[in-house]
């Protein structure tokens, strides 16, 4: 399976026209992008706000973020992304796909209150979240009177990737200039790959995915991961548009949409295959709000492992709290089965870093990486613009009523950043081996 990321930098956004990428800014005609989300006739209001690295912008609370990408076929011509959603249902990971590389859309509205977060484009805040260095597209809806959340939440994330698909798409069917980096990942099956490479560890990916229902789900080709059995993808998939976030976690460990595309978890283990492991593939599997669904994951993601002939295997958490029982028991019932596991996950250990990281524990869990404390304190300087509602903070996990000062000024929990501690290992903020 061979994927070209075909990736043309953008390096500022602006109104326009047309939409179009020239000289590595964005041009998007408004107005043409408004109609294509104002054709849901459940969204009462829609608006777009533009917001670039640096400036003094507050966006909250936000729901989403998507990088508009596109597929390009043979002739050219832009045919969909997001199978499923955006796009007739094929696999996702083969032929080309057109890439604004520095671009975001960002879906700002409310959903479910304090399962969301925020975003700053300068500050100390910034620090900790990528999407204060994209140049941000922001979508701003409101649902009609008397609209079921499931459903506004269902319209405005839909409304997020068609947003995101329709500006890609403009601007291939508008002249995108020649890439300014082409991106290539190209393996083939694990039968294959393993005849090419036997002598090489054996190394698979579990991919935890939040999949709890009353909006806390995530979508494989448009299927929610919640009701079905954990499955085996090429890591192309994962790379080129097949999972889709539809869950409203706590926003510092949320895998945004924009995080999966992005999974460097998954880059980095492909730029290790064929040199030091072969890289099987990845596992999306679900996290249940029940003991029995717990178990049955763990089991069957072990099953797939076993069936694959792991020998390693790297287990990244979606969310904490009973989320941390899933992850304790694949660690345990992969290290129990004799495949050597590394689990990535952030820590809820109290504003003070002392309390216990996870709500669980297990002994086999012996290589843990942490993407830091979702509870670690921030004060974060007011801006002199906020794109949504800032009383929304009060609401936000890692935020309380007294979080707001009257200066517009927010001392808050890490939790409350958009992506923070993401648990796939996507901060700006870490630490490296030397």
């Amino acid at each position: 399976m061979r994927l070209e990321l075909r990736k043309v930098r953008i390096r500022d956004v602006r109104w326009g026209d047309v939409t179009k990428v020239e000289g590595g800014t964005l041009f998007i005609d408004k107005k043409e992008a408004i109609a294509v989300v104002a054709e849901e006739t459940r969204f009462a209001h829609v608006d777009l706000e533009l917001a670039r690295p640096g400036e003094s912008v507050r966006i909250i609370p936000v729901k989403d973020a998507i990088e508009p990408r596109v597929k390009i076929g043979d002739d050219g011509a832009p045919t969909g992304y997001f199978p499923g959603f955006c796009a007739p249902m094929d696999r996702a990971g083969e032929g080309c796909t057109l890439v604004l590389d520095g671009a975001a859309v960002v879906t700002c509205g409310p959903i479910v209150a304090f399962q969301e977060g925020f975003i700053d484009m300068q500050g100390p805040g910034a620090v900790y979240t990528p999407f204060s260095a994209t140049q941000n597209v922001i979508l701003i809806v409101e649902p009609i009177d008397g609209l079921d959340p499931h459903a506004y939440e269902r319209i405005l994330r839909e409304a997020g990737l068609k947003l995101a698909v329709h500006i890609a798409a403009r601007c291939a069917e508008n002249g995108v200039p020649e890439a300014d980096e082409l991106t290539v990942y190209e393996k083939g099956t694990a039968h294959e790959e393993g005849k090419k490479f036997p002598d090489l560890p054996k190394v698979v990916y579990v991919c935890m995915n939040i999949t709890q229902g009353l909006l806390h789900d995530t979508y494989l080709y448009g299927s929610d991961i919640r009701p079905a059995l954990p499955t085996l993808v090429h890591p192309n998939e994962v790379l080129d548009g097949a999972m889709v976030s539809g869950n409203c976690v706590s926003a510092c460990d949320k895998n945004t949409t924009w995080h999966h595309v992005h999974n460097p978890i998954v880059a980095s283990l492909y730029a290790r295959h064929g040199t030091e492991i072969n890289f099987l593939g990845v596992i999306p599997t679900q996290e249940s709000t029940i003991m029995d669904g717990k178990l049955r994951a763990a089991r069957m993601n072990l099953s797939i492992a076993l069936e694959l002939g792991a020998q390693g295997a790297i287990i990244s958490e979606e969310g904490y709290g009973n989320p941390d029982s899933d992850l304790c028991l694949n660690a345990k019932y992969f290290e129990q089965a004799g495949i050597r596991t590394v689990v990535v996950s952030d820590e809820a250990a109290g504003t003070d870093g002392a309390s216990q990281g996870l709500a669980d524990t297990t002994p086999e869990m012996i290589a843990f990486v942490s993407t830091g404390n979702v509870n670690e304190m921030l004060e974060v300087p007011a801006m002199a613009r906020v794109i949504g509602c800032p009383e929304a903070i009060a609401n936000l996990s890692g935020g309380s009523d007294e979080s707001l000062r009257p200066d517009g000024s927010m001392f808050v929990e890490m939790q409350s950043i958009t992506a923070s501690t993401t648990e796939i290992g996507y901060s700006r903020v870490g630490c490296e081996w030397v």
